[in-house]
């Protein structure tokens, strides 16, 4: 399939047609609050960091979004556990502290409804990375949000991440399996990569399920169980991610 990769930067006009691209997120977690404040903000203040995918006829199929912050900062210097959240919590905060970024994450890599299983996710995997070194920098890494996981919701993320297949050594799963195929490596989990919270209402609204037992609950698309307290009213996720680092 042909494609046209370009930053954001370069075809502000795609900004509408990238933000409306049918995609497949789950509906709670667009409801984590940090990436509901932030994330809008990354297309506005960050476009050189965007990238759009068009076909032939001009129609948007992917987007890939990433934030640059300082990892060589006092109190980091390693991945944080925060994951995905932190992650666009630093690059704000230094952008507004006027800090000089040394690191490029990944925030979204999203193929468009209609496109799945054509290859795309990892030729944009692949033009991210090319785009992180184009910027000058040596470094993206990625909160990875492993796409069979939520098959498994019970299974630990750590155990997760860290199986491979019999016959060339690669990840089990297939959304880590492009990553480390482009060159990544699996470095750490982070345990609270995203979090959700709401009251029962909510996620009743968000899931359809009855949220009406307390403890666990597995909710399709969830990476790990859902906390329902019925006494309290209320419902919390923490989801786990899988740091991937890559060298450009």
């Amino acid at each position: 399939m042909k494609l046209i990769i370009t930053t954001l930067a370069a075809r502000p006009e795609l900004a509408g047609p990238m933000a409306e691209m049918p995609d497949t997120w789950p509906e709670f977690v667009l409801q984590d609050l940090v990436g509901w404040a932030n994330f809008p903000r990354i297309a506005v203040e960050f476009p050189e960091y965007v990238l759009v995918a068009t076909d032939s006829e001009g129609a948007v199929v992917a987007r890939a979004y990433s934030v640059p912050f300082a990892l060589d900062a006092a109190g980091r210097r390693e991945l944080p556990p925060g994951g995905w959240d932190q992650a666009l919590l630093w690059a704000f905060s230094d952008l507004r502290r006027e800090r000089t970024p040394d690191t490029v994450s990944a925030i979204e890599i999203t193929v468009a409804k209609g496109h799945l299983g054509k290859g795309i996710s990892g030729r944009m995997v692949a033009a991210l990375r090319e785009n992180t070194a184009r910027l000058g920098f040596q470094e993206l890494v990625a909160p990875v949000r492993p796409n069979a996981k939520h098959l498994e919701a019970s299974a630990p993320m750590e155990e997760y991440a860290r199986r491979t297949r019999d016959e060339d050594g690669l990840p089990c799963d297939p959304w880590l399996r492009v990553h480390v195929r482009a060159g990544g490596v699996i470095e750490a989990v982070a345990p609270v990569s995203m979090t959700v919270s709401g009251s029962l209402a909510q996620w009743r609204s968000w899931t359809g399920l009855p949220f009406d037992v307390e403890g666990p609950v597995e909710v399709p698309g969830a990476l790990v169980p859902v906390h329902c307290s019925v006494a309290h009213g209320y419902a919390a996720y923490a989801e786990p991610n899988v740091w991937v680092r890559h060298r450009v």
